[in-house]
This record gives structure tokens, sequence and C-alpha cells, in this order.
């Protein structure tokens, strides 16, 4: 199975890596910073959605956890609305 969030299709990218280091003045560009090759991996969880066991990066999860949460409190107001209304 690929490195990849099962939702937005996140994977992993290369890129390159470098130290902080002083610029080129005084003499330094012999002593400059290397910069080699890296892989940014993005940070994939396994998840339950629906029963089904999915790899979800990290921002995708949140996106999800947050929306449950949304529902759940609206579907709360709307039962404390109807309480309100039979007892009135």
């Amino acid at each position: 199975m690929s490195y990849r969030c099962a939702i937005c299709a996140k994977k992993t990218q290369v890129g390159r890596s470098s130290k902080h280091h002083r610029g080129v003045a005084g003499k330094q560009w012999l002593k400059r910073a290397q910069v080699t090759k890296r892989t940014f991996k993005p940070n994939l969880q396994w998840a339950n959605l629906d029963g089904v066991r999915l790899k979800v990066c990290a921002k995708c999860l949140k996106l999800i956890k947050n929306q449950n949460n949304k529902r759940t409190a609206s579907s709360q107001d709307i039962k404390e609305e109807e309480k309100l209304s039979i007892s009135s």
C-alpha cells in the first residue's frame, strides 16, 4: 500500500534540506552549507470511518472530527428546543 492519504491523496514529496549558515561574504564560499535531497512525508494515521479502516492524513482526520462534532452539537440543540416546546 502506498504512503498516501485516502481522502485528499496527499503523498510523499521530495525536496532539499539545508543547514543554516552564514553568507558567502568573508571567504565563506568554501565552507557553505550543504544542500541534500530529502523526503517530506504526510502525517498519516489509521482511522475507522464508517466501519472501514483507512490511512488518513492528520489534516483530513481533524476536519472529519470537527464535522462530526458540529453535527452532534446541532442535533443536541434540536433536542433541547423540542423539550422546551413540549414543556411550554
